[in-house]
């Protein structure tokens, strides 16, 4: 559709920047480790995005993948916030004092939310019906917990 062209260039220049973030910011070392975080992402936002849909709180106008399948963002659940969560694993500052642990969690989680919501303003990619920014900010920052929490019990003999 020419109305959803803003969108769908959008979508592609997105695929285009987290491919180049994995190409560039994954040591081939830490192939591993990034397919655990990446993979362990998806099943948490493909949980949350399910319900989220099916609860009505949020939709997705516009969808690059499985329109008429799947009513959730494919490209976010699946490829984005994995990205992004595959990057805050391999750089999450193990070794800094409390404050700046969760000051990188707040940093990244606001970030993600701040694109969330400049996405929700000027396109037509995500619309709030029952919820709000702030939600987005509490389920980023949890599951990027539970993703690091799991991350470090998987690779615990590593560390």
């Amino acid at each position: 559709m020419a109305s959803y062209r803003k969108e769908k260039t959008i979508m592609i220049f997105i695929y285009i920047i987290n491919a180049f973030l994995l190409f560039t910011f994954v040591p081939k070392d830490k192939t591993r480790q990034a397919s655990v975080a990446f993979l362990f992402k998806q099943v948490m936002t493909w949980l949350f995005g399910l319900i989220v849909v099916e609860k009505k709180l949020i939709s997705y106008p516009y969808r690059l993948f499985f329109k008429r399948t799947y009513k959730g963002s494919f490209s976010f659940e699946y490829f984005f916030y994995p990205v992004l969560c595959v990057l805050f694993n391999l750089y999450y500052p193990e070794k800094r004092n409390v404050l700046m642990k969760t000051l990188y969690h707040f940093i990244h989680a606001s970030a993600i939310t701040a694109l969330e919501v400049l996405l929700l303003k000027y396109t037509k990619l995500i619309r709030y019906k029952k919820w709000n920014w702030y939600w987005s900010l509490i389920t980023i920052w949890f599951t990027n917990f539970l993703s690091h929490q799991f991350y470090n019990w998987f690779f615990k003999e590593s560390h």
